[in-house]
Formats: structure tokens, sequence, C-alpha cells
């Protein structure tokens, strides 16, 4: 005779197996075609990418813009946390502001560095060759097309991301310790560097890793600003091996291998750096508050960065739009709305951004049930721990590996059988759902470790089922998670731009691979109008997102 407890346990596998292998299939699957294709016929894949002449050139950049924009953001990440905490009463406003740039397209804000910094008609370069040290160059003194400007530019936008975990730290620092330390004689400084950064050490740890994946795998600046130079990364040359005829899917694949293998290795080097957490943790009523009050030094850094990462490409995209054509020179009389209108008129804009917002709408609307499915999972479902295990590294593989890979898997398995999908927006948006799972799963999965059981166990006391609980209890308290869930999905996808890139075609584009083709053809004051569009479509899922979410919805990144 089957046990109870027995009969359960087969239900439950019954209900979950087909949620992990249709995880397998969109995750793991796309990424094991490319491999076996890669080590086919000996390796030839392998063969062909890392047999180039300049393939040493290539790693050595990659490697460079991975580490260099890490320091980057780690220094800035880290200052800007800090800074935030002493921000005057009346400016906190501005702890938005490091925060941004993850919102913000980053074709735009790529294009406006371009605009402002191009060694010929980059405006600030125009600026800077009338001072009296550069007044006899033609060019410069700036080349924003330069490996040293793209890690720049780079380690700007991962500054956000490293804020995000350093600041969430901070939030977890007693008070009383730094009051102690600034009771026996320490200054601000010492106190930051012997008491703070410490304590900060899994922050710091967690920030580096996201932020060292994010660099490894970085695309969108090198592709637009490295081909003026000659300049490639890994992710650029997948791009470059998927595009060229005949694709070549086996070199593409073995481009990607080096960046699938350090996001593996830097996930377990994170728990192995961390170790015993709790060693981290500190007690205390009070949460982080200097008590030697708020400095308005502090202002003036968070200013300085949102002026410098955002204000001036933005400046730079909007003095664009409104020229008849790029050219370094200001006029009144060459102010001009004819690019944003031109965004009706020329064929495809309007496609594009329907195409965007209705991919996006339909991958989140897909993300949130599996989301949910997965964190039930490994929340609810303990003894089914093998099936927790497979579920959660499928799910956490989007996050160590870079999209554009994701996108030549998909271009790879979606054009052939069985599933011949090139060309329809159905290919697009299962890899937006792809590259979407970690943050349906993690926010949901937050929230019902948050939740706990005991809501659960009234209702089956109840007589309530399993179906009417979670209908009737676990959905409802579940409510405000799932729409920040959804706001915050949809901000991120309106503007994706690697994996769209990939799996894209001519008669079915997005936003961000639409205005890509305009900036290769040189229609840079349309590309510029374009990522006017961009920003303001995503203002709109921002400005939605904090109407559902609330006012901090954009902490939950």
């Amino acid at each position: 005779m089957t046990k109870p407890g027995s009969r359960t346990q087969w239900r439950q596998r019954l209900l979950y197996v087909p949620l992990v292998l249709v995880l397998a299939y969109l995750v793991v699957w796309p990424l094991y075609k490319l491999q076996s294709l890669a080590f086919a016929d000996g390796a030839r894949g392998y063969r062909s990418q890392y047999g180039r002449s300049d393939i040493v050139d290539t790693l050595q950049t990659t490697a460079a813009l991975a580490f260099f924009s890490l320091v980057i953001a780690m220094v800035c990440g880290t200052v800007l946390a800090y800074a935030t905490t002493r921000l005057p009463r009346r400016m906190g406003f501005l702890k938005m502001i490091p925060i941004l740039p993850i919102v913000i397209p980053s074709v735009a804000n790529v294009v406006g560095f371009a605009f402002l910094l191009s060694p010929g008609p980059g405006y600030i370069n125009m600026a800077l060759r009338k001072l009296p040290w550069w007044d006899h160059l033609q060019a410069g003194p700036v080349n924003v097309y330069s490996p040293t400007w793209i890690i720049i530019i780079t380690g700007f936008s991962l500054t956000s991301f490293v804020y995000l975990f350093v600041s969430a730290g901070m939030q977890n620092i007693s008070g009383e310790h730094l009051e102690a330390a600034q009771i026996s004689g320490s200054t601000s400084i010492g106190t930051f560097f012997k008491i703070v950064l410490p304590l900060l050490r899994p922050s710091l740890i967690y920030g580096a890793g996201v932020a060292l994946l994010l660099g490894l795998g970085q695309f969108t600046a090198p592709l637009l600003l490295g081909q003026n130079e000659g300049v490639k990364v890994l992710a650029t040359e997948m791009y470059l091996r998927a595009s060229e005829s005949p694709i070549n899917f086996a070199a593409a694949a073995a481009a990607g291998s080096p960046l699938v293998i350090v996001g593996i290795i830097v996930v377990f080097g994170q728990k192995i750096l961390l170790g015993n957490q709790s060693r981290f943790v500190t007690h205390g009523g009070k949460s982080f508050a200097p008590v030697s009050g708020s400095s308005i030094w502090a202002a003036v850094i968070v200013g300085l960065y949102g002026i410098v990462a955002l204000v001036l490409p933005l400046v730079g995209v909007i003095m664009v739009s409104l020229m008849p054509y790029w050219s370094g020179s200001l006029s009144w009389d060459l102010f001009t709305l004819s690019n944003y209108r031109a965004l009706v008129t020329t064929p495809g804009i309007v496609d594009s951004v329907v195409t965007s917002v209705v991919t996006s709408i339909a991958a989140v609307v897909m993300c949130v049930p599996i989301g949910f499915g997965v964190a039930n999972l490994m929340v609810r479902n303990k003894d089914l721990k093998f099936l927790r295990t497979i579920a959660d590294l499928i799910t956490a593989m989007p996050m160590g590996i870079p999209a554009v890979i994701f996108g030549v898997g998909f271009l790879l398995t979606y054009t052939e059988p069985p599933l011949i999908l090139y060309g329809t927006k159905a290919v697009i948006i299962l890899v937006y759902v792809v590259l979407m799972i970690p943050f349906a799963t993690r926010m949901q999965l937050t929230a019902l470790i948050a939740m706990g059981d005991k809501y659960e166990e009234a209702s089956s006391v109840s007589g309530a089922g399993p179906l009417a609980t979670m209908l009737r209890v676990t959905l409802p308290m579940l409510r405000p998670t799932i729409l920040s869930a959804v706001a915050l999905m949809f901000i991120l996808l309106t503007h994706e731009f690697a994996a769209s890139l990939m799996v894209r075609s001519a008669t079915t584009q997005v936003m961000g691979t639409l205005l890509y083709d305009h900036w290769s053809n040189g229609s840079y004051t349309l590309v510029a109008a374009m990522a006017i569009l961009m920003s303001a479509v995503t203002g709109a899922g921002v400005a939605v997102a904090m109407l559902i979410g609330g006012r901090n919805v954009l902490e939950k990144l």
C-alpha cells in the first residue's frame, strides 16, 4: 500500500519535473548545441577562432576591459554608496542618481559619449581644442573609440551594479559600531577603512563578481565604439562570427567558451571567498548612520557622477538630434525637429517600438508564472532536493553568462528543425524569457522566504486545498513583489540589445537593433532622435514601475 506522503511526493514530481525540463530546454539546450558544434570535426570551431592571428590581442583587450572597468566600478560604486549615507536630508532625492544608468538604454548612453568625445566633431573635443594646450590639434585630444575610453565608459555603466550591492550592505551595518569607532578617536576616513569596508566584504565580493561578469561580456560599447579603431573583445567576436556569410556558428561558440568558464569560476569563487557569512553580521537596533552628520561634499560627489554618467551623454544626444547633420558646430539657426518627424516617416521605426513593447510584455507574462513555480519549488518542496538543485542552477545561469551567448545559441537552435522561428517575434520572446528568468525567480523567492509558511498552514487547517491556498493567500500576499518584478523586467527588456541583435531579422527589429543599423549607415542625427525615443519609452516604464511598485522600486533591481 502506497503511503500518503509518497503519493504527495509523486504528485509534486509530476508537477515540477515538466517545469524543470522546460527550463533546461530553454536555457541549457542552446548552450549545449553551441558547445557540441564547437567541438565537432576535431574541435574545428576552436581551431578556427583561436588560430586567428589577432586572437591574443582580442583576449588581452577582453581581460583589460573586464579588469579595469571592474576597478573603476568598485571604487566609484563604493564611494557613491558611502556618500549617499551622508547626504543632507533635503538632498535625499540624490540617492536615485547612481541607480539611473541601469534603466537608461545602454546604446543611448554610448552614442551620447560618442557625440561628445569623437576625435573630430565631438562637442567636448571641439571645446577643448579652443584651449591653449590643444589649439594646435586638428582632432582630439580625447578619442572615445580607443580602448581606454571604452573601459572608462564601461566602468561608469557598471558602477550602478556595485552601488546597489554596497548600499544594501551598508544598511545592515549597525550605527553602534561607527559610534564606538568615532568615540575612540577615529576619523571618518579611518572609520570607513577600518570598520565599514571589512563589514562590507560580502557585498563587495558579490558586487565585484557581478561587475566582472558584466565586464567580460560587455558588448554595446565595444561594438558601437570599437569598430572605428579595430578594438575587439570576445563578445563582439561572437557577433562577427555569427554575422559573416556563411555563418560560422562553431567559431562563435568557441569565442564564447572562456566567458562561460569564467562565469562558473566566479560563482564558485564567491562562495569560497565568503565562507561563513555569519562573521559579517552586525547586531544592534540602529542601521548605518554616520554620527558626524551630513556632508555637502557627499552631495557634490553624487552630483558630479550624475553629470558625467547621465547628463553629459544625454545632452550630447539631444544636441545632435536637433541638428540637420553632426558637425560639431552649434548654431541656433541649425536647430530643427525634422529628425523627430523622421521617426514617424522612416520605415521600420514605429514597428520597432511596437515590437519592443509587445515582445517585452509577452516575455514578462511568461516569466512571472515560471519564476513563481521555481520559487515555490525552492521554498515549499525541500524534500525534492535534486529538482531544487537543478532548478537553482538553471535559473542562475543567465545571470553569469553574457546575453550575446544566448543570442547566438537561440539563432542556431531556431534556424533549424524542429522549430524554425527565425524572423519571428517568438524567438525574441523566448530569448527574453531566458534573460529575465533569474529576476522573476529571485524576487519571488525572496518574498516567499520572508512570508514564511504560517499563513498557508492556517489556510490548510481551515480546509482549503493547495490550489485555493495559492489563489486566495499566497498570490495576494505576493502581489506587490510580482508587480514590481513585472515593471522592472519590462524596463530591462525594452532596451535589451546584445541578444536582440543576434536573433532579429531584417523584418523583425526592436528599437536597439534598428538604432545600430542606422549607426552603421552613418545616419547619426536619426540615431540621436531614436536614442531619445528609446529613453522616453524606458522613462515611461520607470514611471509605471514607480506607480506600481513604489518610489523605491528601482532599488530592487
